[in-house]
């Protein structure tokens, strides 16, 4: 076999029309593409078996590393000090932490304030572990338990403070505690955005007067807080600690000085970038509130460059799809209209469905959530109910086979299924099925 025939071992090399990665620390190399190349044989055979079909990889996964500041230093310990103390879910959960610490230090140059939700579903979790390390890193933290909201928008003034709100379960817990505590709910809302004001009437001739509400925000608590704060929020769901996983204790006296270091050092790097951070607009991998919430811990990553910018819009991406499956696994209304918008689709897209087979349907689905939403299941007031918020109620329909009953046109989920389940079988805005079939509704 001559050499140029000779079997060789397979050599990866960058696919083609593929941007090439740099190698961090080696200029003017490059780490090999994602396909594998498998030398020819004599007989123009493949040596061997084929190499298995990757995933095309995307955009933020071939980004290269960019050129490193201070930044990308003190960003990489404080990543570090924090996973001393405690374990995360994910790698992308402690970007995630690391980022949202750095841009806390940075409010005046956001136009959104993300919330950070640590929640868990019990306790021993590592959730007031998390906010003590945050206590000890973000920029003058507010430390709250149970207090109330004057007391809140009273501590947050024209230079925003970091909230940290612990045990928000006592808050939020239950439906009768998040009534009583709606003006904590509408403050925390409220305060995700620049410029929206609590209005109060202060002293003995009750002048008005405007309250700040604009500030970051970290809240810990078991169970999920209301799904409006969920929503601004970038959402870290704490597990307990597994066989094996270990992690210093946290000792404020001993520990803080360390922590404060490392505080001190990121603010005196963010402190010179206030004005580019205030108009730099980053590519995002989202959209919508999702894209406002990241926005500003992407700016950070860009700022420091490094593998950050990467690192930030991975975690970015996957931490918001992992939200939006747990939103679809949960028995909300958008769960409700996606199962409503198969069930259609399934039976041929009639013009109306009674209640009792949308209810058949639902039930007995073993996946779903619906068979479990009360003793017997999902009834005609509780689909009724939550059908209501996106404006749809029942009615007399007519059958196929003539008779009247009780039951659910399809042209009036139309809208709603646009707007919150698009994916699911699309609907046209002409009221017809994505495949250009005229609308039945």
């Amino acid at each position: 076999m001559t050499e140029g025939t000779s079997s060789r071992p397979a050599t990866t090399v960058p696919a083609a029309g593929w941007p090439p990665v740099a190698r961090p620390g080696e200029p003017g190399t490059y780490a090999p593409g994602p396909q594998t190349v498998v030398a020819s044989t004599g007989c123009g055979q493949d040596g061997g078996e084929a190499a298995p079909a990757l995933p095309a990889p995307d955009g933020i996964d071939l980004m290269p590393d960019a050129e490193a500041t201070d930044g990308a230093e003190a960003l990489a310990q404080l990543k570090a000090l924090i996973a001393t103390f405690v374990i995360l879910p994910s790698e992308e959960a402690l970007v995630a932490a690391t980022l949202w610490v750095a841009a806390t230090h940075l409010q005046g140059s956001w136009q959104h304030a993300p919330r950070l939700a640590v929640v868990g579903p019990a306790k021993r979790c590592g959730k007031s572990r998390l906010l003590d390390v945050l206590t000890e890193t973000v920029h003058q933290p507010v430390l709250t338990v149970n207090s109330t909201p004057a007391a809140v928008f009273r501590s947050i003034t024209e230079e925003p403070p970091t909230l940290l709100v612990d045990e928000a379960d006592t808050i939020f817990g239950s439906p009768k505690m998040a009534e009583k505590n709606e003006e904590m709910r509408g403050l925390l809302n409220a305060g995700h955005q620049r410029d929206r004001y609590v209005l109060r009437v202060v002293g003995n001739d009750h002048t008005p007067r405007k309250f700040h509400t604009f500030a970051m925000a970290a809240i810990a608590g078991i169970g999920d807080l209301p799904d409006t704060i969920m929503d601004r929020s970038i959402v870290i769901r704490m597990r307990r600690r597994a066989e094996g996983e270990s992690v210093s204790p946290y000792r404020t006296k001993r520990d803080s000085p360390t922590l404060h270091a490392i505080r001190d050092k990121v603010a005196r790097w963010t402190a010179p970038l206030a004005d580019r951070a205030l108009h730099l607009e980053p590519s995002m991998p989202v959209e919508d509130r999702a894209a406002d919430t990241w926005e500003p811990l992407v700016i950070i990553a860009d700022l420091a460059g490094g593998p950050w910018p990467r690192l930030a819009r991975e975690a970015c991406r996957r931490m918001v799809a992992a939200e939006v499956q747990t939103e679809a696994d949960n028995p909300g209304g958008a769960r409700l209209l996606a199962d409503i918008r198969r069930i259609f689709h399934s039976v041929g897209e009639p013009d109306s469905i009674a209640t009792d087979q949308l209810l058949f349907t639902l039930n007995g689905d073993p996946e779903a959530p619906w068979a479990e939403a009360g003793r017997g299941g999902l009834t005609p007031r509780g689909l009724g109910a939550m059908l209501r918020e996106f404006g749809i109620s029942s009615g007399n329909v007519r059958m196929p086979d003539g008779t009247q009953r009780k039951g659910y046109l399809r042209h009036k989920f139309l809208d709603a299924w646009r707007r919150y389940c698009p994916a699911v079988h699309p609907v046209t805005a002409a009221t017809g099925p994505a495949t250009g079939a005229p609308g039945r509704g």
